[in-house]
């Protein structure tokens, strides 16, 4: 009985929880695991493509940290123009979560 009642608070921690890192931009989302990216931006049809930059935000129960943001990944890259813009989102069990932020330009 014991543990059941130990399993039924882990349970119930888990569930409360798992609003904390969950991906909440992500166009889906799973309970248990996310790994989706989104359907990106289109920015400028008329630049190129050519260089890929990345910027990127995780976070752990009650802690966040990073720079998931577009001007960020395009200045990683030295982009100036931007053709489109995805986004990845990944989370397990809503305990840790990570965006991805990847910029296409010239």
């Amino acid at each position: 009985m014991k543990g059941l009642i130990v399993v039924g608070a882990v349970a119930l921690m888990v569930i409360a929880l798992g609003g904390c890192v969950s991906p909440t931009g992500a166009p889906i989302s799973g309970a248990i695991y996310t790994g989706v990216t989104g359907p990106g931006q289109i920015v400028d049809l008329s630049a190129g493509s050519s260089r890929v930059g990345q910027s990127s935000a995780e976070g752990i129960i009650f802690f966040s940290t990073g720079d998931a943001s577009i001007n960020t990944a395009a200045r990683n890259a030295g982009i100036t123009r931007i053709h489109h813009v995805d986004v990845e989102y990944m989370s397990v069990l809503g305990v840790y979560g990570k965006v991805t932020t990847t910029v296409y330009g010239e």
